[in-house]
């Protein structure tokens, strides 16, 4: 028999010892049956795009733009929806006096709509006002910048400000079913201003971009924990407020009766959306001894100076002495890689001053060995391009697709197509 002696324990050791004390909480498993979330529909078609279909019941939504970009704008004009359609809307200004919002909503044709407004800072008289009555289906504090809890010292629009007015506000919203609209300032790198951790707090995060200068103005899911995201709502800002775009491919394409020089349609996709852009080169020869220039507007000039390396080295077209520009129009920004063929095409185009067919759509990764690489969702690419009357395609020949009705002219390499773009 050999003596076995318990372990001494410190009242150090039991204090933070966390396997006893605590309730149990319930495990279930993963292929449990499950409902899914309520959703609670904006009234405006391409809001409600971004979010997946809509807002959630209890959830949080975090929107970021630049000021006056027309975020206060959309999300009145959402209030205002939802309210005349039954459901109880509350919206907290901390930057506007509430005849501020009245006079905005009577010129957005929106002065009727049963809204609950209020002009306040304070979190804790927010909360307690909501809890006295009905939670709202909807709440919008705008901005979360503004906001401050008297639980934490500081003043508004610090990191321990925002992060716990947010927090107090997301358990309002997962307790009583609310779902939550945060209006969020950014900082002049277009990123939402504040601690990072309030992208992770919230469920879906939302950026509006645009220019100012630019009538079009594009709503980009960046997460969402209830739908996909990289979906947009695209809108126009007019003097009723923000319209909706059914058809954003009009507004990036020119209408031209004649083919010009350098110009090319590019299929972009946003999302689950493809979109048309038409793609602008200008190529000008300088005088021996001059320096080129290089601008790019909307593209990245990396990319383009890869493109423009690969057509020498690979085609043998020099641009060496000539000065490039090159611009996507309407102020559209194009991150996707399968504009590297459409480019190609507008700069071969420009520089032999021979006009790519007004009736052709072009779409291709192309890499550093010549080759012509096909891309995501050709289909869905050339059924746009069908619908908006386009009849040829410029693609990749990898790419076998008889549904849309266009005729495909396939590319193995770069320099097959040059050489089809030259006449040849």
């Amino acid at each position: 028999m050999v003596e076995d002696a318990g372990a001494n324990v410190t009242p150090f050791q039991a204090k933070h010892n966390l396997m006893g004390g605590g309730r149990s909480i319930q495990l279930v498993g993963l292929d449990a049956e499950i409902t899914l979330p309520d959703r609670l529909a904006s009234g405006i078609a391409e809001l409600d795009r971004a979010l997946g279909g809509g807002f959630v019941e209890g959830s949080a939504t975090l929107i970021g733009g630049d000021p006056g970009i027309g975020k206060s704008t959309l999300l009145l004009q959402a209030a205002a929806k939802m309210a005349l359609a039954g459901l109880p809307v509350a919206y907290v200004s901390g930057e506007e006096a509430a005849d501020q919002v009245r006079l905005r909503a009577r010129r957005l044709g929106l002065g009727a709509a049963p809204v609950m407004l209020a002009a306040a800072t304070s979190v804790r008289d927010i909360l307690t006002t909501l809890s006295q009555a009905t939670p709202p289906a909807l709440l919008v504090i705008d901005s979360i910048q503004t906001m401050h809890s008297d639980l934490i010292e500081g003043a508004p629009g610090t990191v321990s400000q925002v992060r716990a007015s947010a927090q107090e506000l997301i358990r309002f919203a997962k307790e009583r079913g609310t779902a939550v609209v945060l209006v969020g300032h950014v900082t002049k790198d277009g990123s939402i201003a504040g601690p990072r951790v309030l992208e992770h707090m919230v469920d879906t995060v939302l950026s509006f971009e645009g220019e100012r200068s630019h009538q079009y103005r594009i709503l980009r899911a960046i997460k969402n924990r209830f739908g996909g995201t990289d979906e947009i709502g695209v809108f126009a800002m007019v003097a009723e407020g923000l319209t909706e775009i059914g058809n954003p491919s009009a507004l990036f394409l020119t209408q031209r009766e004649e083919g010009v020089t350098g110009t090319t349609v590019f299929p972009a996709l946003e999302g689950t959306r493809p979109v048309l852009v038409e793609i602008q080169a200008l190529v000008v020869r300088l005088a021996s001894g001059a320096t080129p220039r290089r601008a790019v507007v909307g593209w990245d000039s990396g990319r383009l100076a890869m493109v423009l390396a690969v057509l020498e080295a690979r085609c043998g077209l020099s641009f060496s002495a000539c000065e490039v520009y090159l611009n996507i129009a309407g102020g559209y920004r194009v991150q996707d890689p399968a504009a590297d063929l459409a480019v190609a095409a507008a700069l071969v185009s420009a520089l032999s001053e021979r006009p790519v067919p007004t009736d052709a759509v072009a779409f291709g990764e192309i890499a550093l060995s010549g080759e012509i690489r096909p891309v995501a969702h050709s289909p869905l690419r050339l059924k746009e391009a069908g619908k908006l009357g386009f009849e040829r395609a410029l693609l990749p020949s990898a790419v076998n697709d008889d549904k849309s009705g266009l005729t495909l002219t396939g590319f193995r390499t770069l320099g097959g197509f040059v050489e089809h773009m030259l006449g040849k």
